[in-house]
């Protein structure tokens, strides 16, 4: 009986295996579509790069070129000359984005996984409730959630200040989702052994759990940056020396078909750094997308 069990799960998983192999055509077919994929996602950003070294002829020749014929640096000489122009020094523009952008990411990451390590680790009254109101709140778009938000940032008194933009950051659900559903796969007996070992909660949290999540909080790092790079501050944000580098750029690009080179370089300038922050913390997002993550 034993010998026959043997034979039929190694029949069954041969079955399973010939079902899994792709014959040579699917596989051809496979590569064929996800080029297709590939170069039509990539179309975009070799515009924006080939863009801001075109001559303006060349930024309205029609039909317009993909690649440009006689590369160029005016564009980025305007802009800078553009920018020395502004009331208002850039490096003004510069340091109030990085205030914002990195308090807000800073901040959405500490406090998401702050509340995603109870959700995960902990059993309390309420539990499936609080995490219910944290999926639903995804299901509502920024539009809808836009006018309640302003009200109570003015009823806290932070309107035309940093705070309006940064407070606001760390409530998005999708980080407490992702960083809970992460801390979910480390197994227990981890933090169990560290209790014994005379341990503290926070310890756990800033000591074991944090440096085994890496992936995830650098995972959601990247999608908070690339969130609060592109707030301009318009709808709270008054005063001209708060504003982020965003408004001086769209400013610029907004003067018309004199300022297209250098919309051209604004264009280039406000993609490129989120880029490279990716291109930096890539291998852990592959680690996040790939990795099941530590198992009992």
């Amino acid at each position: 009986m034993a010998e026959n069990t043997k034979k039929r799960k190694g029949r069954l998983f041969k079955r399973k295996e010939k079902k899994l192999n792709r014959s040579m055509a699917g596989n051809t077919l496979l590569f064929v579509l996800m080029g297709i994929c590939g170069v039509a996602m990539a179309i975009p950003l070799v515009m924006v790069i080939n863009n801001c070294l075109k001559p303006l002829d060349e930024l309205f020749q029609y039909p317009p070129k993909i690649f440009v014929r006689n590369p160029t640096l005016e564009n980025f000489s305007d802009l800078f000359i553009l920018m020395n122009d502004s009331w208002v020094p850039f490096s003004r523009y510069i340091m109030n984005t990085i205030i914002i952008t990195g308090g807000g990411m800073v901040g959405h990451v500490v406090i998401a996984s702050l509340a995603a390590y109870p959700l995960a680790k902990h059993n309390f009254p309420g539990k499936k409730i609080l995490f219910q109101m944290v999926v639903l709140s995804m299901m509502f778009s920024w539009t809808v959630t836009q006018t309640p938000q302003y009200m109570i940032i003015s009823w806290l008194g932070i309107n035309n200040s940093y705070w309006a933009l940064i407070l606001p950051a760390f409530a998005f659900g999708m980080g407490l989702y992702l960083m809970k559903q992460f801390m979910e796969q480390l197994p227990d007996s981890l933090m169990e052994s560290a209790r014994l070992d005379g341990a503290s909660e926070w310890g756990i949290f800033w000591r074991i759990v944090m440096p085994n999540v890496k992936p995830a909080w650098l995972t959601l790092a990247i999608f908070q940056f690339q969130q609060m790079w592109g707030n301009t501050g318009g709808t709270f944000l008054r005063d001209e020396q708060l504003k982020p580098m965003q408004y001086a750029l769209y400013q610029i690009s907004a003067g018309g078909a004199a300022r297209a080179g250098a919309g051209a370089a604004v264009t280039f300038i406000i993609a490129a750094v989120p880029i490279t922050f990716f291109l930096i913390c890539q291998s852990n997002i592959l680690e996040t997308m790939t990795s099941s993550g530590m198992k009992e």
